[in-house]
């Protein structure tokens, strides 16, 4: 990966619908060797996909709620069960498996607690867990898609 590419991948990531030629002119390559090194990117996997990024609070979801996950059980079967379980939450929109105290981490978003209350009940019910803890953001400080690119 050169300097190009990380210039494209650092347009894309910030505005993903900025066409190819402006994108090739910006970084200072003609429009088809800039679409190439685009499609090198996406067949490389670098690029996984294109999306829109969505506001929450108009779309009535403006709650974040971190809920991290204790468990006693670590075995196969609970892990697929438990990660279908969560993957059918349309709340949950990032989950990680964790090292340390925390097995699992989880962020919700939800209009309110009532809500969140609602997602609460379908974990523990589909699921044996030991401990769910549930802390609510009081203000987003700093949020982004964009991935530092100085590493790659």
């Amino acid at each position: 990966m050169d300097r190009y590419d990380k210039q494209i991948l650092a347009i894309l990531q910030e505005d993903a619908t900025v066409p190819v030629a402006e994108i090739g002119e910006r970084v200072g390559l003609t429009s088809t060797p800039c679409w190439r090194r685009i499609q090198k990117l996406e067949e490389a996997g670098l690029i996984r996909k294109r999306v829109a990024l969505l506001d929450a609070g108009k779309l009535n979801a403006g709650v974040t709620v971190f809920v991290s996950v204790r468990t006693s059980q670590h075995n196969v079967k609970w892990l697929k069960q438990f990660h279908a379980l969560v993957a059918s939450i349309p709340e949950v929109t990032e989950f990680y498996r964790m090292a340390g105290d925390t097995d699992y981490l989880l962020r919700v978003v939800v209009p309110d607690i009532a809500a969140y209350d609602r997602v609460y009940k379908k974990l523990i019910q589909g699921s044996e867990l030991a401990d769910v803890s549930s802390s609510f953001a009081m203000e987003q400080i700093k949020y982004t898609t964009a991935l530092p690119l100085d590493y790659a």
